[in-house]
């Protein structure tokens, strides 16, 4: 059972927060005691997030905005204030992740410059954005958690302007961390590799789920709830000293060289004649 006591009389602002790992970080540090604005560019699913904090005894507060878009950024942070008196903790998670963006984010030679500008739109001047006005609101000092992702510290044959947009918020981190460690504002990032939600359990076929396996050292995927138990640690007074750094969650995919894949999918073969 999760104690209520690390962000009890705190506020914390998470965008992306109606579905997937955004939704499990709403949960979780509710269930921590803290009071939350949930923010996503869909109203419906951040409401749906706010009905789940709330049926549990929290206060919640839902929001709809496009964090790609600066006045609306500025109203999610000035709501969440003007509700709840002040903002503690802000998780900078929204991401474009939608077939018309992400899907769409193939091959470099042929990718139409929407989809790059959209991406790094949503997922690194969100984040920037985000910064930029819950800094000054974050009266106290406070926690900043930027959701990164391992494509931006590896390569890989798609997903280039995805890859790009969260290597870029990696050094955003640091840059934040940097310029606001002196007033108490601390700033990191989680950089998940394949995250069990609902839309992945969704789309990835057996075969897709099999490679993802060979890749990784542990035996089990990350579920939403293993990055926002990362989330809750970085934004508690726990990690009080740490700033500035890229934590990855990824079961150990990039712990290795190449052939660990190789080794593990012959291993899995050989076991299966």
């Amino acid at each position: 059972m999760v104690s209520a006591a690390r962000f009890t009389g705190r506020v914390a602002l998470i965008t992306g927060g109606g579905s997937g790992i955004g939704r499990a970080v709403a949960v979780r540090l509710a269930a921590e005691g803290a009071r939350v604005a949930v923010a996503d560019i869909r109203y419906d699913t951040a409401r749906e997030t706010a009905e789940i904090l709330e049926e549990a005894g929290a206060k919640a507060l839902p929001l709809a905005a496009d964090v790609s878009d600066e006045e609306a950024v500025r109203r999610m942070v000035a709501a969440t204030v003007r509700e709840f008196g002040r903002l503690d903790v802000l998780h900078n998670n929204a991401a474009a992740l939608g077939r018309e963006v992400y899907g769409r984010d193939l091959d470099l030679t042929h990718m139409d410059v929407e989809v790059w500008d959209r991406t790094l739109a949503v997922s690194l001047r969100g984040a920037m954005l985000g910064c930029k006005y819950a800094v000054p609101a974050m009266r106290d000092g406070g926690a900043i958690v930027n959701t990164s992702s391992v494509s931006g510290l590896l390569g890989d044959t798609d997903h280039a302007a995805y890859g790009s947009a969260k290597a870029a918020l990696t050094s955003l981190t640091r840059y934040v961390a940097t310029m606001y460690g002196a007033r108490g504002v601390r700033c990191n990032a989680v950089a998940p590799g394949l995250v069990l939600t609902d839309v992945a359990r969704a789309v990835m076929t057996p075969e897709r789920l099999a490679e993802k396996a060979a890749e990784r050292v542990l035996p089990h995927a990350a579920e939403p709830a293993d990055v926002a138990a990362l989330v809750a640690f970085l934004a508690s007074d726990e990690a009080r000293c740490i700033t500035g750094q890229t934590i990855v969650i990824d079961g150990g995919t990039t712990t290795h060289r190449p052939e660990h894949a190789i080794r593990q999918a012959s291993t899995r073969l050989s076991f299966q004649k």
